[in-house]
């Protein structure tokens, strides 16, 4: 017959396969939720300053600073198989150098069983607005843009765009000083 250490690892590999058989089931309940869900974002103040850039070959580059309102209800998201929500406020815009700059802002992760309901007044972004050159000067073709992605328990991870965007347009003029 067979031995102890054989019929082991025909229960274990049968053990294994329906969980895998249980997990894929699993991700078939949520597989086909609508992740999108809308969000209002609004500028509060908008400048630009000149300053040094000691990274590139430049002497000196446009940062950009924005404040932001932005409220969204993400609790509908939640679902049993949605473990978190990873959350990123992003900036695209076109400069003579490049046709599409993308740049994060801000982020945050909403765990499950966190408030879910975003309500942001007054917000810093999190992260610089660089442009390496002088691309955000008197550019009124900036879009802001929430993005989330779903992290399941199983499944796949899905990269959603929140519904509703804001476009700003930066001062023609840089800002001197403090802010």
């Amino acid at each position: 017959m067979n031995t102890f250490l054989s019929r082991l690892n025909t229960i274990f590999a049968f053990t294994l396969s329906v969980m895998a058989f249980l997990t894929f089931c699993c991700f078939l309940t949520t597989a086909f939720n609508e992740h999108s869900n809308t969000v209002d974002i609004n500028t509060a103040k908008v400048t630009v300053k000149k300053v040094p850039d000691y990274s590139a070959d430049r002497e000196l580059s446009d940062l950009g600073f924005v404040v932001f309102d932005l409220f969204a209800d993400l609790t509908p998201l939640f679902n049993w198989n949605v473990k978190q929500l990873f959350l990123y406020l992003t900036a695209e815009y076109k400069t003579a150098d490049h046709k599409l700059n993308q740049v994060v802002l801000w982020d945050k992760i909403i765990m499950r069983g966190e408030n879910a309901i975003l309500n942001l007044k007054n917000a810093n972004t999190k992260y610089y607005f660089w442009d390496y050159g002088n691309g955000l000067r008197g550019n009124n073709n900036v879009t802001l843009s929430l993005s989330w992605n779903v992290i399941p328990n199983a499944g796949t991870l899905p990269k959603v765009m929140g519904k509703g965007r804001h476009r700003i347009q930066f001062p023609s003029e840089y800002t001197s000083g403090r802010f």
